[in-house]
């Protein structure tokens, strides 16, 4: 904190004193001519020796006392900022109505209806599912839109510093013109062991019972607790534990950058057409031919089964890749 504060004040007082890097297409004056010693003005001893002493007592007190200064200050203000904000959120805070209060203007009609008539409407026995999948499922197809999109910034940004440092040594044209690289990973960040025989004992037993679990999980989202977000995050703990144990290499042989863009933009795709079709529908009156079920069965619930198993798909890819990548490299 100190060296940044330093830095602060040594930019500030270079702009202070005009001694920041000129632009380029600034024009600079010529300097005067020196004078001439007979038209130059004698100066006595005594007012020399005071100009001199006054400057280098000035440099002196901005050297030392103006960086303390403009460090209490720095530090004053920040602690005033904060305060400012802390204030102002426990005032919201403060004046929020109590919680559980029925006059609350969460409690409406709009919550009642998803009470009352969230199952008839939407085929769901599990009303959050019915709710984030069918009421407000654009606002789920933009959560997952927003992960994907994350994943696939993170995947550009490491492929270009990929290319800038690991060139195709193959290749001595490319080496030369700096074209065609190949994108290959950096060092390892973390040591795999290959003689782990515990950890590939208990990775074998376990990545099948995880991968059941996720599953489950996901397909039936709209009967019990889970959904595509919770059961996604369970299949992406097994590919990461299948990598752990066995090594990236052997995951990208079934899941690797092509597989999961492909997959994620598939299912994206699915949900938007889904949906899509099911608001037209519905904004306009007009009969759908996706059935609803009956509620309690594992084929109900419309289209929240399939959207459960879309969302699952990204949310496992995006997880296993944003490990892979910020631990290996790449997907």
């Amino acid at each position: 904190m100190n060296e940044e504060i330093k830095t602060i004040w040594r930019n500030f007082f270079n702009w202070i004193m005009g001694n920041g890097p000129r632009p380029e297409n600034e024009v600079i004056p010529p300097e005067p001519p020196p004078d001439l010693p007979f038209t130059q003005k004698p100066k006595d001893k005594y007012s020399r020796f005071h100009e001199a002493t006054l400057k280098e007592r000035y440099s002196q007190w901005q050297e030392i006392h103006g960086l303390h200064i403009f460090s209490m200050l720095y530090s004053g203000l920040s602690v005033l900022t904060c305060i400012v904000i802390v204030s102002l959120l426990l005032a919201t805070v403060a004046e929020l109505p109590p919680f559980g209060d029925e006059k609350n203007p969460a409690n409406n009609e709009v919550i009642r209806r998803y009470v009352e008539h969230g199952g008839h409407e939407t085929g769901a026995q599990n009303i959050v599912a019915g709710l984030i999948l069918d009421y407000r499922a654009f606002d789920t197809f933009g959560e997952s839109a927003v992960l994907f999109t994350a994943a696939v910034s993170v995947l550009m940004i490491l492929g270009i510093s990929r290319r800038n440092i690991f060139p195709d040594k193959a290749s001595p044209k490319a080496a030369q013109t700096g074209e065609n690289y190949l994108l290959r990973a950096p060092p390892r960040l973390h040591v795999f062991k290959e003689d782990d025989a515990i950890l590939r004992a208990v990775a074998s037993l376990s990545i099948p019972a995880i991968i059941l679990l996720g599953c489950v999980v996901v397909i039936n989202g709209h009967l019990t607790p889970g959904g595509g977000f919770s059961g996604g995050a369970i299949l992406s703990t097994a590919l990461i534990l299948c990598a752990n144990a066995y090594g990236f290499e052997r995951v990208h042989k079934f899941f690797n950058e092509k597989t999961f863009i492909v997959s994620s933009s598939t299912a994206l795709m699915i949900y938007a057409l889904s949906k899509g079709y099911s608001f037209f529908t519905g904004a306009n009156h007009f009969h759908s031919i996706i059935p609803k079920g009956t509620i309690g069965n594992i084929l109900s619930g419309g289209l929240i089964l399939p959207l459960n198993i879309c969302v699952g798909l990204i949310v496992a890819g995006t997880l296993y890749g944003f490990y892979a990548l910020f631990s290996e490299g790449e997907i």
